[in-house]
């Protein structure tokens, strides 16, 4: 472990720089997707520019934006979400891509469709079924939804592969696809979810099969230098205890063709980055996902917290944690980039704070006192 002052060994092992495909990000620090529902009509508007450009022009490397739906029409189920297709919306989207790149940041949006967690009735289209794969939702039920058709499955893929192209022809810096918490391609990657007896279902290759033909469709209509981002998890938004894979063998085998089908880097969500994955190694799961796939990874859970952001729902505030133990492991090489985002939500100014070594000025989170989401 380094000797060096930890404000100024913060500020040097976060600010190096690092290449995902041909994307260089200027430093280590990433922004988490956070959901803020701050787009009437799915339009994000000059104050979703502004937020995010605040945050580039404060230090961030690389901004992944909330979750934007993609164009198919059971994507989502609010209005107030952005939408990553339609003439306003795809306006909207383009000026901010270009505020980031102006405050000298990088940025990808964070493409999403929600499959079965939708609700019957609601918007943007409310004559929209809840689609997945076996038409189960999240608590086993099998509630108002269908499963999905092959029709549905083409219909889905290339909705993906749409908005990767408009991601990279409008100006943005690569894409990451919204694989995690149990949404629509964590439900095809579940076992809990996807009860499927084709070639879409039964053992964890299977089960990825789905989710590695949106990244082949994606990778076949953007560059090949623009980097493809896949974020995933374990846990389900509401079963924290649901796991993908009990074992590294298991992670393996699903991340393999994920990889294989062209994701250049994984962004590995839980709760409490310094947990380990599995029993016999400290390695976390970005660090197994490194480890077993050699693309380079996204950490994130409670980054400079010492409580993770589902209490923080529950209106819970945190107290400022050390970053020894993120900086160890950085050094290690266990991961590549930090995602952080309740500790940015509140402060926009923490990227800039830690590069500079002011850690000092490092303010708790407190849920009660964000008045706006600016």
């Amino acid at each position: 472990m380094s000797t060096t002052a930890p404000a100024s060994r913060a500020a040097e092992i976060l600010s190096r720089p690092v290449s995902l495909n041909g994307l260089t990000v200027p430093n280590r620090i990433a922004m988490a997707p956070m959901t803020r529902q701050f787009s009437p009509g799915g339009v994000p508007g000059e104050d979703v520019a502004e937020y995010y450009a605040r945050r580039a022009a404060a230090g961030v490397g690389l901004i992944v934006t909330e979750g934007t739906y993609v164009g198919h029409d059971s994507a989502g189920e609010s209005d107030r979400v952005p939408r990553f297709h339609g003439t306003e919306q795809l306006a909207g989207w383009t000026k901010v891509a270009d505020a980031v790149h102006a405050a000298g940041g990088t940025i990808v949006p964070q493409l999403w469709h929600i499959g079965m967690v939708r609700k019957a009735g609601k918007p943007p289209y409310a004559d929209a079924p809840a689609v997945g794969p076996s038409g189960i939702r999240l608590d086993g039920t099998e509630g108002t939804g269908k499963a999905m058709t092959q029709a549905d499955l083409d219909e889905v893929i290339a909705a993906f592969a749409e908005a990767a192209a408009t991601a990279e022809r409008i100006g943005f810096d690569g894409v990451e696809l919204h694989g995690a918490h149990g949404y629509l391609l964590d439900q095809f990657l579940w076992a809990g979810t996807n009860r499927r007896t084709d070639a879409y279902g039964g053992d964890p290759v299977a089960r990825t099969k789905f989710a590695a033909e949106i990244v082949a469709a994606v990778r076949d209509s953007v560059s090949a230098d623009f980097p493809v981002l896949f974020r995933y998890s374990q846990w389900k938004s509401d079963n924290y205890d649901a796991r993908l894979a009990e074992t590294p063998e298991e992670l393996e085998a699903i991340l393999t063709p994920l990889a294989a089908a062209g994701v250049d880097a994984f962004h590995a969500s839980t709760r409490r980055y310094w947990l380990p994955e599995f029993d016999g190694s400290d390695l976390n799961l970005a660090g197994w996902t490194k480890k077993l796939t050699g693309k380079p990874t996204i950490t994130v859970g409670s980054v400079g917290l010492d409580g993770d952001f589902i209490k923080a729902f529950m209106g819970e505030s945190s107290q400022v944690a050390s970053l020894d133990n993120l900086l160890d492991r950085l050094e290690r090489d266990e991961f590549d980039l930090v995602a952080v985002g309740r500790a940015l939500l509140q402060d926009p100014e923490w990227a800039a704070k830690v590069l500079d070594g002011r850690l000092e000025e490092l303010g708790s989170y407190d849920p009660k006192a964000l008045s706006t989401l600016s």
